[in-house]
């Protein structure tokens, strides 16, 4: 068996090789190597494999957290519970507190309580995360293409108005009302990304002391046109 060396290799290669005794008779192929850290042997049905690898791979809140991410109907515990993998006590117990913390919407039915996730949460980490992207301003260009063909195509100024329209659609029409829709909902997001963007880039120079203020923060120019417009 061949000894795992620990620390940080060297750049010249290792200190230590194995002796002629620790290398394996049989060179090790890729069906040597298993994946997964539970046996699929144990299992007959992939549904039930694919459940202990994920529970051996996670803990109970990140799985509650994973369930209640993807949830938009109101759900009660005990049916995020079955999903996740945990007792109804544990998903109770941390859905109560996403509650708390905003990340969870609960309401209460006759039935008992129902958990979905928070849709305004939800969405701001979407905004965060397209306000991380180095080509925000490249997607903000593509789809507004992408809607200006659109509305010369159709010669409309948007999807309502041409379904409103007195035109008999083909299913085709339909599937570009479909995509012109998208399109608006992700320009939308796209834009108030740009401005989360703006205000924590406007945010930080305003902390920064005086003679740092030198003007090389990266700005739009009154003179060029802004990308949102």
């Amino acid at each position: 068996m061949v000894h795992c060396m620990t620390g940080d290799p060297s750049p010249d290669g290792p200190d230590e090789f194995p002796s002629e005794e620790e290398i394996p008779d049989v060179p090790v192929t890729v069906d040597d190597i298993d994946p997964f850290s539970v046996d699929d042997d144990d299992f007959a049905d992939i549904d039930d494999f694919a459940a202990a690898e994920w529970k051996t791979q996670s803990t109970a809140d990140e799985r509650i957290r994973t369930v209640i991410n993807r949830t938009t109907t109101p759900k009660s515990a005990s049916d995020i519970a079955d999903t996740a993998l945990v007792s109804e006590t544990k998903a109770r117990t941390t859905l109560n507190k996403l509650a708390e913390e905003g990340i969870v919407r609960s309401h209460q039915t006759d039935s008992g309580k129902l958990y979905s996730r928070d849709p305004e949460w939800h969405l701001l980490k979407q905004i965060r995360k397209l306000a991380s992207s180095e080509t925000l301003v490249n997607q903000i260009q593509r789809i507004k293409q992408e809607l200006t063909e659109y509305k010369s195509k159709y010669d409309v100024n948007g999807p309502e108005e041409l379904l409103i329209s007195d035109a008999e659609l083909d299913q085709n029409e339909l599937d570009d009302i479909s995509h012109w829709r998208t399109a608006e909902r992700e320009l939308s997001h796209l834009r108030a990304a740009y401005r989360f963007k703006e205000a924590k880039e406007q945010a930080s120079i305003a902390v920064e002391p005086e003679d740092r203020r030198t003007g090389t923060h990266t700005t739009t120019s009154r003179n060029n046109q802004s990308p949102l417009e």
